[in-house]
């Protein structure tokens, strides 16, 4: 066979372009990606969370509907000046309380929401004692800020802490300067009442020490805690503007309280002086504001006795104390629970 008659094979078809590529990897189906959890509530929840506050005032106004009734009987009576007065006084302590606030942290908060978020703490505090909710909505608001939760704790903790403190040396400013603060040792409980109050008190803070001593699930917590509380408040107190706001807003918090029951006072014809009406709201406060009571009914109570030990008539200084609990805690209570309902539903709480 010669050379030229080897067969020659025909070249094989060219291979489609498509067919030498692999098949690209179909993206995958919307509907199947898997979609991250939404942090945000349902929508039932947050309904229900919104009306909460509501369902709570109208809760509370019916069953104290003789209260408010009597209270706004005899505030109808009073001087219209003196309640305007009591009022603006009022509207201070909330600007008072988002000054101290805003000290009580390093970062800047802006000053709209976190005033309105004070504004609907004091609703908050009717469904809890000791001040529980009005502290539970400004960590809610701190949280929503950005800021950690063991730095907004702090905070809180500082807040109640400079609070309590400046309440107390304003106190103590009143009694050097007003003879009034004789007729307070009537007031004193006697001491079979005192030693048991002591005793419980000093087991309480043993078995809070020993809890903190040795379970180590507690004590690790509360270490960073007081770590983040001490970095704060040395940041704080390195800026005069933070200084001012904290420890001024807090001065002026118990004053401008006893200026309004002072106010109401004298609308209602008390026959009380003015620095004796503000050293019976000071003393009755710092005695029994801890007293686990909704609402402060604990302070109203000793704020009736007291204004009564002070030569009040006991009539006179009742209606006193519903009217200012009327002024500062009822009345803003309708539109410090819509406010609150808001502040839930645009995601600020």
């Amino acid at each position: 066979m010669r050379k030229d008659d080897v067969p020659v094979s025909s070249p094989a078809p060219p291979t489609p372009l498509s067919a030498a590529r692999p098949p690209r990897a179909q993206p995958p189906c919307p509907a199947a990606t898997a979609r991250p959890a939404s942090r945000t509530p349902p929508r039932p929840l947050r309904l229900a969370l919104s009306l909460a506050p509501l369902l709570l005032a109208a809760g509370w106004a019916t069953a104290h509907r003789s209260v408010l009734y009597e209270g706004a009987r005899r505030l109808v009576a009073a001087d219209p000046r003196w309640l305007l007065a009591g009022a603006g006084l009022t509207c201070l302590s909330w600007v008072a309380a988002s000054c101290v606030r805003q000290g009580a942290l390093p970062e800047r908060l802006p000053p709209g929401p976190l005033l309105a978020s004070q504004f609907a703490a004091g609703a908050a505090n009717h469904a809890l004692p000791c001040g529980l909710g009005a502290h539970a909505v400004t960590l809610r608001f701190l949280r929503g800020r950005g800021v950690p939760l063991e730095r907004a704790t702090a905070s809180i903790g500082l807040y109640s802490l400079v609070r309590s403190t400046a309440k107390t040396l304003v106190l103590l400013v009143f009694l050097a300067v007003s003879p009034a603060w004789r007729r307070l040792g009537a007031l004193a409980p006697p001491g079979r009442v005192l030693v048991p109050l002591a005793l419980a008190a000093g087991g309480a803070v043993a078995l809070a020490g020993v809890l903190v001593t040795v379970v180590r699930p507690v004590r690790r917590p509360v270490a960073l805690l007081l770590r983040s509380a001490l970095t704060d408040v040395r940041v704080v107190h390195a800026r005069p503007s933070r200084v001012l706001a904290l420890w001024g807003g807090a001065v002026a918090m118990p004053l401008v309280q006893a200026g309004t029951l002072a106010c109401v006072g004298a609308s209602l014809g008390l026959g009380l002086p003015w620095e004796q009406v503000v050293l019976a709201c000071l003393a009755a406060g710092t005695a029994v504001g801890a007293v686990p009571a909704p609402g402060g009914l604990a302070v109203d109570a000793a704020q009736v006795w007291t204004l009564v030990a002070f030569g009040a008539p006991p009539a006179p200084a009742t209606a006193t104390v519903v009217g200012y609990r009327l002024l500062t805690d009822w009345l803003p209570l309708l539109p410090g629970a819509l406010t609150l309902s808001a502040l839930i539903r645009a995601g600020v709480l």
